[in-house]
């Protein structure tokens, strides 16, 4: 993300969203981009799941739907940051991205819908990059280019990091364990659709 990214992202607190969703009428659309199974696993309450790869793809579709003003989540930020540039791209303004996300949001002690427990995505990342580094060193004790293997792991953690995109974690997302029951896009706009009727 570059600088001039980075100043056009608005950001909101855990305490201002709690009170803007308090005090406006009509609430603030709250727009969770994390992977379905996440959200199933913990949401806030009122928020609707709008997975950052369904929103990429089909931002334009989408764009009539969330309207500007949007306040967008996920776990830490990160990815709610990727698609207000998304949606930014697409001609959404004013749209705002939770900071520190949904651990903010549980740190704050704040309200939450719980469902069946799942990994976060970046803790999938973390558990298969380790493997894989960890197998590869080991084995490339017996067989030495193996260990080559860890390099290229090592090398797109930094990619990773520099990019702020992760490919793994985006492979990873299109796992059954990571998808839900409102993962295409029809369900989606019947969920936001039903939210303004």
């Amino acid at each position: 993300m570059n600088t001039h990214d980075a100043a056009r992202t608005a950001h909101i607190d855990v305490a201002s969203l709690r009170e803007l969703m308090t005090v406006a009428s009509p609430p603030p659309r709250l727009i969770d981009v994390r992977t379905p199974g996440e959200f199933e696993a913990v949401h806030i309450p009122g928020s609707r799941n709008v997975p950052l790869d369904l929103l990429r793809k089909h931002r334009d579709e989408l764009r009539g739907h969330l309207g500007a003003g949007a306040m967008l989540v996920c776990r830490t930020g990160a990815r709610a940051r990727q698609a207000e540039q998304a949606l930014a791209a697409a001609g959404l303004a004013n749209l705002r991205v939770l900071d520190g996300g949904i651990v903010a949001w549980q740190a704050a002690q704040a309200p939450v819908r719980a469902g069946r427990p799942r990994w976060a995505l970046e803790r999938q990342v973390r558990l298969i990059a380790g493997s894989v580094v960890l197998a590869s060193v080991l084995v490339g004790m017996a067989v030495p280019p193996v260990t080559w293997l860890a390099a290229v792991i090592g090398a797109g953690l930094t990619i990773a990091a520099l990019t702020d995109t992760c490919l793994m974690g985006m492979l990873l997302a299109r796992l059954p364990y990571n998808r839900g029951p409102r993962a295409d896009l029809e369900s989606v706009l019947a969920a936001l659709a039903g939210d303004r009727a």
